[in-house]
């Protein structure tokens, strides 16, 4: 079993900088095969940004320059830098990790970018 909770969300303007955490507990903690997602309103569940099983990161298109994975293995934590906020990026933001066949998910973290 694994139990992910995500904090750092919160309410912040267009161009400023949030950094979510991702604490991770229940199982030997690796970055690999963990990840961000994010669901706006109406919309579909999307990957942000994660690290392959191989530890290589990955980022979706629109915020790949802005967003920055990057984690902590002595900490047993997950973070997503997010740096020049747009009003798109507005979501509920999920901590992943996979372990064998199986899929975690957090209970989710909301960020919301003002125009």
């Amino acid at each position: 079993q694994v139990q992910l909770v995500e904090s750092g969300g919160g309410l912040v303007q267009a161009g400023g900088s949030l950094r979510l955490s991702c604490a991770a507990s229940g199982s030997s903690f690796s970055i690999k095969r963990m990840g961000w997602y994010r669901q706006a309103p109406g919309k579909q569940r999307e990957l942000v940004a994660a690290f392959t099983s191989g530890g290589s990161s990955t980022y979706a298109d629109s915020v790949k320059g802005r967003f920055s994975i990057s984690g902590d293995n002595a900490k047993n934590a997950l973070y997503l830098q997010m740096d020049s906020l747009k009003p798109e990026d507005t979501a509920i933001y999920y901590c992943n990790k996979a372990v064998g066949i199986y899929v975690y998910w957090g209970p989710g973290t909301q960020v919301t970018v003002s125009s």
